[in-house]
């Protein structure tokens, strides 16, 4: 078998998990946001993909969005999300900053496919 287009994932630009913030004197407490203290550093600007893991790091969602940040937040907190029903299990996000839309859009099909995410319905060409 011949293989036309090799496509290798970029390394994540960000991750965070989920826990708990440890003050030091002098810091001020940060508000989880689901459980996420470090969402702050996800870029508010850029566009790009994010991937969606669980505690055992399975690969739940993979979404992409022109500003990566407020699409996260969506995710969060939107009644039509895929992962509406899942929120509680997402423990890891990585954030790869990708401004180009074809590329964007290229990388999410792919890692939807080759990494086999759960919840994504859509781009999907493997067998459940």
């Amino acid at each position: 078998m011949n293989v036309l287009i090799k496509i290798e994932m970029p390394k994540p630009d960000l991750v965070i998990r989920q826990r708990e913030q440890v003050i030091k004197p002098g810091e001020v407490e940060i508000k989880p946001y689901f459980g996420f203290i470090d969402f702050h550093k996800i870029t508010r600007d850029n566009g790009g993909l994010f991937f969606f893991y669980n505690e055992k790091n399975e690969l739940l969602f993979v979404g992409k969005a022109r500003k990566i940040r407020q699409r996260i937040k969506k995710h969060f907190e939107d009644n039509v999300s895929p992962v509406k029903n899942h929120r509680n299990e997402i423990h890891k996000i990585e954030v790869y900053e990708i401004e180009d839309a074809v590329e964007r859009e290229i990388y999410e099909t792919y890692a939807i496919n080759e990494f086999k995410s759960k919840l994504n319905v859509d781009k999907v060409f493997f067998e459940r």
